[in-house]
């Protein structure tokens, strides 16, 4: 696609965008957990372009296909929102008690429906596939679910594209960074058998409180004893349970947390030696440790000649371009990384937007125009080969 048909898409999208954001306002005030995306799927899909065909996929989620049957370039936007009470005060601020997008999934949806309702009107260089994907918050996986069922492949999709708000980054700026961007994600628990009683006469059994807690001090060790102080790894504990009175000491305590590394011999190690830690622990005080783990996404790793591409047509439009940034978080787009060419961009929202899942997160309007610009430029990067 020459540079002349690129800016009428350009143009094509920036037409589209009050609606975008009048779409996203209401996304926005009808959220819907995992699993019940099914009415916010409806009135995405009552938005977009019919295509050449819509298949619903992972339960709850659909694709769309604009522009025929060529190989197309999949562009992603997640249907789900989060538990959490929303506190922005907005007019259009949730109307379901408890339940919000806290994670701009609304940003991302309305942003793909402007671009798909753009490369419909005016045409683009490949077709496009919409990809509305639900259970990006929780397992199982949406992503997953839809390789899976073979709706989304290397015989049908050439590359899979998406972009995502971050409040860690200054309004506008895209990160577009080649490589691991996001780490793996798995959650542990522990539950420590001991013997209780009453506390005051606590040498008589085996105290499993005691124990977690030297679990816990013990576990802020393992990433620094464990991995490359130049590697990204994570390990939180972000519960603890145990006991129900004051005067008894219980029979069983336990812990839970998450553990995040970029590389899958650094999370077989933190892993193993969470294991160890744990038992040896309880085994030093008498006790029994149980450790489960629930393996979740990979790491996330950017398809290099994608992301350098993307990064060059964002510069060339004035887009200030970040090369580096990545985090410790994760998202299940990264099952798409391991099919086939991807690229997931970050996109700033850093002026005052809060904080990713919090009550008050909010990023403005602009969020869909700046979202949109970076998915119908890795759209046009990815159809140029």
């Amino acid at each position: 696609m020459n540079e002349q048909a690129a800016e009428r898409l350009r143009a094509a999208v920036a037409a589209e965008l009050p609606a975008a954001v009048e779409l996203r306002r209401r996304i926005h005030r009808d959220p819907h957990l995992s699993g019940d995306e099914g009415p916010t799927r409806d009135l995405v899909l009552d938005q977009l372009p019919r295509g050449d065909g819509v298949v619903k996929v992972a339960e709850t989620g659909a694709i769309v296909r604009i522009g025929g049957e060529a190989p197309a370039v999949a562009i992603r936007a997640e249907l789900d929102a989060l538990e959490v009470a929303e506190r922005t005060g907005v007019p259009w601020q949730s109307a379901t008690p408890g339940f919000m997008h806290g994670c701009g999934h609304d940003v991302h949806l309305a942003a793909l429906v402007a671009v798909a309702r753009a490369v419909d009107r005016v045409g683009g260089p490949l077709p496009l596939l919409a990809v509305l994907q639900p259970r990006e918050e929780s397992a199982p996986s949406g992503a997953r679910d839809i390789l899976a069922s073979g709706a989304l492949g290397p015989d049908t999709c050439r590359a899979v594209l998406a972009a995502h708000v971050q409040p860690s980054l200054p309004n506008g700026v895209v990160a577009c960074v080649p490589g691991v961007v996001n780490a793996s994600s798995d959650e542990f628990a522990v539950e420590v058998s001991g013997r209780g009683g009453h506390a005051a006469y606590p040498h008589t059994g085996s105290d499993p409180l005691v124990v977690v807690a030297n679990i816990v001090t013990a576990l802020q060790s393992v990433r620094h004893r464990t991995v490359d102080p130049t590697a990204t790894a994570v390990l939180t504990v972000t519960r603890m349970a145990g006991g129900t009175t004051t005067n008894v000491v219980p029979d069983h305590a336990g812990l839970a947390g998450t553990v995040r590394t970029t590389t899958a011999r650094d999370r077989e190690l933190m892993l193993d030696r969470l294991a160890a830690v744990s038992s040896g622990i309880a085994t030093a005080f008498g006790c029994g440790a149980e450790v489960s783990v629930v393996r979740g996404e990979p790491p996330l790793a950017n398809d290099e000649r994608l992301a350098r591409a993307t990064a060059a047509g964002l510069a060339r439009l004035g887009v200030p371009v970040d090369g580096e940034f990545r985090s410790a978080g994760a998202d299940d787009f990264s099952y798409y990384t391991e099919v086939l060419p991807s690229l997931m961009m970050f996109v700033g929202v850093g002026d005052g937007s809060g904080r990713l899942h919090s009550a008050t997160f909010l990023p403005s309007d602009q969020a869909v125009a700046d979202v949109a610009r970076a998915m119908l430029t890795g759209y046009l990067a990815a159809a140029r080969g």
